[in-house]
């Protein structure tokens, strides 16, 4: 692929990803403040701009201690999304001066849907794979989540529940199981009027990593969204992940950094 191929890409997902997803989930709700989308209600704050915020210096500075401020209200952690494409160069550096430390740095990807769709790499012998929509599957994969990264993420069902319970059509979720255990689990989120849906999830118990099984379900999933005219998908992936995703025909458009501020820290 071309450089002129990948800035395609990327101006693709600048126009079309970077707004407010079309319907919030239950309980959340979106708001605008200048230049950033707000998210209130999920787990924990989230902010986001477009790629260029048009304000600098003195004005950037006072947006963020804003946005700080409104969280450290409410008592709770924020999220800013920074990507290395985006100005004020200098944004990162400001967020830092604010209190805000940055986590693991992802990779965005993007791949056309319908050439993803073609690879369609069955689950290993003894696993299946099936789309799910109840609250106990979705207690089921939050447990999962927890093992995996050995933490709490019993928030994750009320987030997947409270998506599927607002708007249906706009999140498939799919489980992989083993012997009645969910041992992957992945979903895919459509923007609706838009030709992204985006790929989360896929994390794999360690014993079941190796198998073809988070293959497996990129597969699927491009499939259901190729059937819903998709044209684009989108990962922020993972170092762990970004190589398989790039052998299944994604390409790296840039990089994302979530900053935070947690209360308290």
């Amino acid at each position: 692929m071309t450089t002129a191929d990948i800035q395609h890409l990327l101006s693709a997902y600048d126009d079309q990803m970077r707004g407010a997803p079309p319907t919030p989930p239950t309980g959340v709700t979106y708001d605008q403040d200048g230049p950033l989308l707000r998210i209130v209600g999920q787990f924990r704050g989230f902010v986001s701009g477009p790629r260029d915020l048009g304000v600098d210096g003195a004005a950037l500075d006072e947006l963020i201690a804003r946005q700080r401020d409104f969280f450290a209200a409410r008592g709770e952690a924020v999220e800013w999304k920074t990507r290395s494409h985006d100005t004020p160069p200098d944004l990162t550096e400001r967020l830092r001066a604010a209190g805000f430390e940055p986590e693991e740095r992802e990779t965005v990807l993007v791949g056309r849907a319908a050439e993803m769709a073609v690879r369609q790499p069955a689950p290993p012998e003894g696993v299946t794979v099936r789309r799910v929509t109840a609250d106990a599957d979705m207690r089921r994969i939050a447990a999962m989540e927890s093992a995996v990264w050995g933490e709490d993420w019993s928030w994750l069902a009320d987030d997947l529940i409270g998506r599927v319970a607002a708007a249906p059509d706009d999140i498939a979720v799919y489980v992989a199981e083993a012997d009645g255990e969910v041992v992957c689990a992945a979903w895919l989120v459509f923007r609706t009027g838009m030709g992204f849906a985006s790929l989360w999830g896929g994390s794999t118990l360690a014993e079941w990593r190796g198998k073809g099984i988070y293959r497996a379900l990129v597969a699927v999933r491009a499939a259901l969204a190729v059937s819903r005219g998709v044209t684009y998908l989108h990962v922020d992936a993972s170092d762990d992940s970004a190589p398989i995703l790039r052998r299944l025909g994604m390409h790296a458009v840039t990089t994302t950094t979530p900053y935070v501020w947690t209360p308290g820290r």
